[in-house]
């Protein structure tokens, strides 16, 4: 059983049918980016009494890209290390054996 779960998990990493789920991730960054935009753009033409608060609505953007990104790298390191343990339990023995067999000059008697 947890061999077959271990070869579902593998067949997802390699093909995903859809697009990768930090599709959405970025769609909302690019939101925030475009915000920052018009906030620089704001910056120009606002009273030196409304600079803080302009500011203030920057700094609290940036914190939720900060967090997202932050979020997205435990999320990478989590699958990181699920990748790893996988890798652990995978034999390659014949992997490298055939490749030896590969690498083995031939003698030349039409045997390799």
């Amino acid at each position: 059983m947890a061999k077959r779960l271990g070869e579902d998990r593998a067949a997802e990493m390699m093909y995903s049918p859809g697009p990768m789920s930090g599709g959405a991730e970025i769609g909302r960054l690019e939101e925030r980016l475009k915000e920052l935009e018009k906030l620089a753009e704001e910056l120009e033409g606002v009273p030196v009494s409304g600079v803080v608060n302009v500011l203030d609505r920057a700094v609290t953007i940036l914190a939720e890209v900060n967090a997202r990104i932050e979020a997205g790298l435990v999320e990478a390191e989590d699958e990181v290390r699920e990748l790893d343990e996988l890798l652990e339990k995978v034999d390659f023995g014949p992997f490298d054996a055939a490749l030896e067999d590969l690498e083995r000059p031939s003698d030349g008697q039409g045997g390799g």
